[in-house]
């Protein structure tokens, strides 16, 4: 993860570069970015978008080498979101535990039944601390579920450029609510998530710090 230890050195002056260009930044510096796929991201999204300290998700496209990909020419990227969040008021590593919880992390080949590149389940990192992060909540996976860590079908990797999804693919839980219920039912999503994790699915809680 060298990379990471180069981006932390010319950071600094990447802000001086852009302040003297009169350049636009963040507006509110503090809060951060985090990168997961986990299958359907209509489903990603919809799931940690409630979580508390979590500002907005956003459905797109990263892992590949595709340029500009969309929903009909994505291959070799993952579906994936990008969660805004206030560290302040949740942390990364419990973002993790709400990641988690919300994917079946046995599963190779896609996610529920959405099969294929497009849906593996990924954490992307920007940074070492958010690798070791990443690499100790899936060891406690494998702890809380009993298997051995090679069970665990997640991958751990260093995240590209984010495309942003097209419009009609943002929110579209909140936007197609029957669709969108009758697509996740159908997909089993729910039953397997209380198969694998019971009544922790989709929370935070049970976790050994």
């Amino acid at each position: 993860m060298n990379t990471f230890k180069s981006i932390r050195n010319i950071f600094p002056y990447a802000i001086l570069i852009l302040a003297l260009l009169g350049l636009p930044m963040n507006a509110d510096a503090s809060n951060r970015q985090a990168f997961f796929a986990g299958g359907c991201f209509w489903c990603m999204e919809h799931d940690l978008e409630k979580v508390p300290g979590v500002i907005s998700v956003e459905s797109g496209y990263t892992g590949g080498q595709i340029q500009n990909p969309s929903y009909k020419n994505h291959q070799g990227h993952q579906e994936a979101v990008t969660v805004n969040y206030e560290p302040e008021i949740i942390s990364y590593s419990t973002l993790l535990k709400y990641y988690w919880r919300n994917i079946d992390p046995f599963d190779s080949g896609g996610q529920f039944c959405d099969r294929g590149e497009s849906y593996l389940p990924v954490i992307f990192v920007s940074n070492n601390s958010e690798f070791e992060q990443s690499e100790l909540t899936l060891k406690q996976v494998a702890l809380q579920l009993a298997v051995p860590v090679s069970s665990i079908k997640v991958a751990i990797k260093e995240v590209g450029k984010f495309w942003i999804a097209e419009d009609y693919h943002q929110d579209f839980a909140v936007n197609n609510d029957i669709k969108y219920k009758f697509y996740r039912y159908s997909c089993g999503r729910d039953k397997r998530l209380k198969d694998i994790w019971g009544d922790q699915a989709g929370t935070s809680l049970g976790w050994d710090d």
